[in-house]
């Protein structure tokens, strides 16, 4: 049974940071890893790691291709003062083994090419560079004491910070998605476009997103 946290324990104080961002090379859908290094005083029996990331938009410095293609999440630039924000990416639960003093682990974050999430919409109008992001850590971490199981809080604010390559995210999506992105339709409007597609006897998708836009003079 875990005992009650006395007000006068010290639990360990953890401290963690991203160390990289890399692409899953076998999941069943597109997977980023991120490595996080713990550092803690002390043995930990575990700890129960809720991690929330953000991509924090307003740390970037972002080319005027990028803000033509971002209006959609952000309005014209001339209002980004005030319409520029953070976007929420992801939230995973990680349970980290014991440790003595540091370990490295992994928190997996799912992908998606749904260009109706905003976060995929910001990823995919970056050209080059870098996504700054934010790491929000709460949780409990678990120790003994007194030849007592105990646990604690991780304190509010505990967060790390990333620059994150933009060729890592590209390279998860090439990976699954090799020359392709995804749309989403509804039936009606699907229906509709395939009907265009059969009468005019085109031979893919492609070729019938291209004949509209060239009849639209795009």
């Amino acid at each position: 049974m875990t005992a009650v946290l006395p007000e006068a324990a010290s639990p360990p104080r953890l401290r963690i940071t991203v160390e990289g961002a890399e692409a899953v090379g076998f999941a069943a859908s597109p997977t980023l890893r991120f490595l996080l290094r713990i550092d803690g005083d002390g043995d930990v029996r575990s700890v129960l790691l809720t991690t929330r990331i953000r991509i924090a938009a307003p740390r970037r410095t972002h080319t005027a291709e990028e803000k033509e293609r971002l209006a959609e999440l952000f309005g014209p630039p001339a209002e980004w003062g005030r319409t520029l924000h953070a976007l929420e990416w992801a939230q995973t639960v990680t349970q980290v083994p014991p440790f003595t003093g540091s370990t490295v682990t992994a928190v997996d974050v799912p992908c998606t090419y749904d260009f109706d999430v905003a976060a995929t919409k910001y990823l995919h109008c970056l050209a080059d560079g870098e996504v700054p992001l934010e790491f929000l850590f709460t949780g409990t971490v678990f120790y003994e004491a007194d030849g007592r199981l105990l646990a604690a809080r991780i304190p509010h604010g505990t967060g790390a910070e990333h620059r994150m390559p933009v060729r890592v995210w590209r390279d998860v999506m090439d990976r699954y998605f090799p020359s392709s992105a995804w749309l989403r339709l509804s039936r009606e409007v699907f229906d509709r476009l395939y009907a265009y597609r059969v009468r005019h006897t085109l031979l893919s998708w492609d070729e019938t997103v291209d004949a509209l836009l060239r009849a639209g003079g795009e």
